[in-house]
């Protein structure tokens, strides 16, 4: 079967399909790769073919300040109606014209496999009449009766009122954001022979896919009564690792000290470390805890210098996956497969997030009392040093690890293919 795989320029994007995308090359397929040449590395160290952006131009939340430095000042819908139409609108005719080239010329693929981000999937489904399947990287973005508006951290409403306010809110918000940019979304259509679309933005991947994978389970998913039978539940999708991924050895590290704690500010919004990282250190640079940060490659050495501790380590990227079974308690700003993973450990969080929708993940971890939310991009210290005492209360601990028993049910990648191979 030949696969095309493609996705948005964005590691949270990007990653959470490379695990997915192997799993179907070890069973024989062919499996090739639409997205950004900044990925051309990494495919190659998979050895998936890729077919860069032609027509499409590189923006995503990751590169949308360096592009449009204007956006740094604004606030609110204003921000949110700038932002979805830089990175999710504009593009869709572009990816339309480089895909479908793909198809005609070079590799008429027989199901067609997306992260949530990419709009496009509509065009390809309406026009290629391909099998469609969407990966869902981040929590689930349909509109519902029982869900808060998206993008604004908000919990749901637990009254009749407060669902009712809810729903004011995201057609307020529907209307400010949306209504501009669906008449270029509807010229885009036009110019490829498709009638005018009246649904919700939003609801595309769910109702154009034949079928939407999301990483996650229900147990950390806010409920929906009118959610589209298309979605699967199918655990949490962590990236590939390849085999030269070096274990971080941190055994020989973690004794004698009473809590190891994981920070990690990300890899692309960690530029201002005074938002997280040095806060925390801060905070708890003279408890008997062992503090392992991982920086994204960004100001390693001058942290080490500055924090020149026994109980402090400072890397350049950690593998999670071999500290979080001695962690104690994950920092983060909010980025959604880190969170996932946390969770995959039994792992407690403190969450410290509020733009390109960390507010919606972290308003998930309070939601479902599995961590703190501080609710903010600039936490202080007494709020770290309060933060990380609430976490070892009210249940915490005990929750994520329920969490914890119910993502180690599931198999993705064995789920996804016989979800695929039943459906395709």
């Amino acid at each position: 079967m030949k696969i095309l795989f493609a996705t948005v320029p964005a590691d949270g994007h990007f990653n959470p399909l490379t695990g997915i995308a192997m799993h179907f090359k070890h069973l024989g397929h062919d499996v090739r790769w639409y997205t950004s040449k900044t990925y051309e590395k990494k495919l190659g160290g998979m050895d998936i073919p890729l077919f860069p952006f032609v027509k499409a131009k590189e923006v995503n939340s990751e590169n949308l300040n360096l592009i449009y430095p204007e956006v740094a000042d604004m606030k609110g819908v204003k921000a949110i109606k700038f932002s979805w139409e830089k990175v999710f609108l504009d593009n869709i005719g572009n990816h339309f014209q480089d895909i479908n080239a793909i198809y005609q010329n070079d590799f008429r693929f027989d199901i067609f496999v997306c992260d949530a981000a990419l709009y496009v999937l509509q065009f390809v489904a309406e026009k290629l009449k391909t099998p469609i399947y969407v990966i869902g990287p981040s929590p689930l973005t349909a509109t519902s009766k029982d869900t808060p508006p998206n993008f604004v951290g908000l919990t749901p409403a637990r009254t009749v009122i407060g669902k009712k306010i809810h729903v004011l809110m995201r057609k307020v918000m529907d209307k400010m954001v949306f209504t501009e940019g669906m008449k270029k979304f509807n010229d885009m259509r036009s110019a490829v022979g498709l009638p005018s679309f009246t649904g919700s933005f939003w609801n595309i991947p769910f109702d154009y896919s034949t079928l939407y994978f999301h990483s996650g389970v229900p147990e950390f998913e806010y409920y929906r009564s009118d959610l589209s039978p298309n979605v699967r539940f199918v655990g949490g999708l962590q990236p590939y690792l390849g085999q030269n991924q070096k274990n971080y050895k941190t055994i020989e590290k973690l004794e004698g000290y009473d809590k190891v704690i994981l920070v990690s500010q990300g890899t692309i919004d960690n530029k201002d470390q005074n938002k997280l990282i040095i806060p925390v250190m801060e905070a708890l640079k003279d408890e008997n805890y062992q503090i392992i940060v991982a920086t994204g490659a960004y100001q390693t050495a001058e942290l080490r210098k500055k924090y020149a501790r026994p109980n402090i380590l400072i890397e350049d990227y950690i593998d999670f996956r071999s500290v979080l079974p001695f962690t104690d308690l994950y920092i983060t700003n909010g980025g959604y497969g880190g969170v996932i993973l946390s969770l995959s450990y039994g792992v407690p969080m403190l969450c410290a997030g509020i733009t390109a929708g960390k507010n919606d993940v972290n308003a998930h971890v309070r939601y479902f009392k599995v961590g703190v939310d501080l609710r903010t991009d600039h936490p202080s210290v007494d709020k770290i040093k309060n933060g990380v005492q609430k976490v070892f209360t009210h249940g915490i601990p005990e929750n994520a690890k329920n969490l914890q028993n119910i993502l180690n049910k599931y198999h993705p990648f064995e789920l996804i293919e016989d979800y695929v191979f039943a459906s395709a």
